[in-house]
């Protein structure tokens, strides 16, 4: 399916492991890559972080191989790969153990039937310790559920907020 829709591009079609974080396809899924662009949270300017008003004075930009999150802080980044999801097909993603084994926990909502683009990563560190974060390197499995019928609205059809996104994207209301 994924070169049959083009669903994952760059599409590596088997694990890559040696000296990295692995990435590419797994056993039921696909361990996808986080991009070396980062927005890191921080507390400089007493911020308050809201949803529906987010203000960009709540991080700070950094591109660059290695992240570091400060103690019990966040970090926003992107996938390496870009997604397009088949209109029968919905996605839960899972942060790589590696990472968990160090407290650090990676979100990423659901990909929905027919959503596409650069996945935008949630990555909390949960340590009193700074953490690092391997750019270019596996970072959470994406794990494909394909349905037994097509749903009635899509992602594309309702025209979600974030369809298309192409760099690591803010919330939007």
């Amino acid at each position: 399916m994924a070169r049959e829709h083009r669903m994952i591009e760059p599409f590596e079609s088997s694990q890559v492991r040696s000296g990295v974080i692995s990435y590419g396809v797994s056993s039921y899924g696909y361990d996808m890559r986080v991009a070396p662009e980062f927005k890191i949270f921080t507390n400089v300017l007493s911020s308050i972080v809201d949803p529906k008003n987010f203000d960009s004075n709540s991080f700070v930009e950094f591109e660059g191989p290695i992240c570091i999150v400060p103690p019990n802080s966040f970090a926003l980044g992107r996938s390496v790969e870009y997604f397009r999801i088949p209109r029968n097909v919905v996605t839960i993603t899972v942060g790589k153990s590696t990472y968990a084994r160090c407290g650090i926990i990676t979100n990423v909502t659901p990909f929905e039937p027919e959503w596409e683009g650069f996945v935008t990563l949630e990555i909390s560190n949960t340590t009193p310790l700074p953490a690092k974060i391997y750019a270019n390197e596996g970072i959470a499995q994406v794990l494909f559920f394909k349905g037994e019928e097509e749903p009635e609205i899509s992602y594309k059809d309702k025209k979600g907020k974030y369809q298309g996104q192409q760099g690591v994207t803010l919330p939007r209301l």
